[in-house]
């Protein structure tokens, strides 16, 4: 039976260099830390902690007064840590241990104990109050609700994010695959776990040169090819140049390399309509049978006011996205919490009824 009510949250990436992750900051905090208070369960579905760039040792050290903050909040009450792509590790050490151990394939909700030194007991004993589990890649909230971080969407998306190219290549030539491509969570697992334990050794070796900027990248090319409209005629020449000529040749080398198909469409509505059919994909191939699939990781919370198709399976079933706490000033403008990139997103869900998307933070909570 689910909790009376369950508050989900999701890509917190606290401790990230760029100081976007806005629940560091005091006013966003107090708003989190208002939700915590509310809900019976607390459920974070991934990237909660940023640790692609920088060392778990630093990261924790900064982020533990959120985590404390949380976990006095959160006192007697069940909080769960879906693990995501970007903090994979505080799973990582159970899945290769239940590995070794012989344990069958991975289903596709499941609890995985920490043991003492992994990274998530290190997280527990900064919220010793807290009735905290770890569960991966997903979890059932009801028995029709099945929520997940959403990052095995990467092996799907043809929209050419640096992750997806990278799966691309592993998935081609680094697993046996073959046409029909993941139909198992070991599948997704065989694609994207190599690339999430390179990512991690880098971080360990950053101390002196952290990779946050790597992994903007994509960001950083969608920002070029689509922010010249206000930036002069330099500007709106350097966009076409790069959206309507370097894209478009990039990606027409790497289909014709076999990593396709992907489309050199980066638009907003391409990002948007990708992610959709991508974690489509995902909930078929993985046989998930809920009226409801809540998950994150393209930080694009919807379904929203004048959303589109694509929210709706053909099974029926419900997507909803919870968005992210990070400040993308690369994909927010003037229309404050309305924009689906907006920060601060919730989803509530009670024992009974669909999930309720609500935007926690003001314009004034940014600063």
């Amino acid at each position: 039976m689910a909790a009376v009510a369950t508050a989900i949250v999701s890509d917190l990436h606290l401790g990230t260099v760029s100081g976007a992750d806005l629940a560091r900051r005091p006013r966003a905090l107090e708003r989190l830390l208002a939700v915590a208070d509310e809900a019976d369960r607390l459920v974070v579905l991934g990237d909660m902690i940023e640790l692609r760039e920088r060392p778990a040792n630093a990261v924790l050290e900064d982020v533990a007064p959120v985590l404390a903050a949380i976990g006095d909040r959160t006192a007697g009450k069940p909080v769960v840590l879906v693990p995501g792509n970007h903090d994979y590790q505080l799973v990582a050490p159970a899945l290769e241990r239940e590995r070794l151990a012989g344990v069958g394939p991975l289903a596709v909700a499941g609890d995985h104990p920490s043991r003492p030194g992994d990274l998530a007991d290190r997280v527990a004993g900064l919220m010793p109050r807290s009735e905290l589990t770890v569960a991966y890649p997903g979890i059932w909230l009801r028995d029709d609700v099945y929520a997940t971080h959403g990052h095995y969407l990467d092996a799907h998306l043809t929209v050419p994010r640096v992750e997806c190219l990278i799966a691309a290549g592993v998935e081609r030539f680094g697993t046996r695959l073959g046409p029909s491509g993941p139909r198992s969570v070991a599948d997704y697992e065989a694609i994207l776990g190599p690339i999430y334990a390179l990512a991690h050794s880098l971080a360990q070796n950053a101390r002196a040169h952290p990779v946050g900027r790597r992994n903007n990248l994509s960001r950083d090319v969608w920002k070029l090819a689509t922010d010249g409209a206000g930036s002069g005629r330099g500007g709106r020449l350097r966009s076409a140049l790069v959206g309507r000529a370097a894209i478009p040749a990039a990606v027409a080398a790497i289909n014709a390399a076999g990593l396709g198909p992907f489309r050199p469409e980066i638009s907003a509505a391409a990002l948007r309509d990708g992610g959709l059919a991508a974690m489509a994909d995902v909930v078929d191939r993985l046989a998930i049978d809920a009226d409801h699939v809540l998950f994150g990781h393209t930080h694009r919370a919807g379904p929203l006011p004048g959303d589109g198709d694509g929210w709706r399976l053909r099974s029926g079933a419900q997507l909803t996205n919870t968005g992210s706490w990070m400040y993308e000033d690369s994909f927010l403008d003037s229309s404050g919490p309305s924009n689906p990139y907006w920060p601060g997103r919730v989803a509530w869900l009670n024992e009974s009824g669909p999930p309720r998307l609500v935007a926690a933070l003001a314009a004034a909570d940014l600063s």
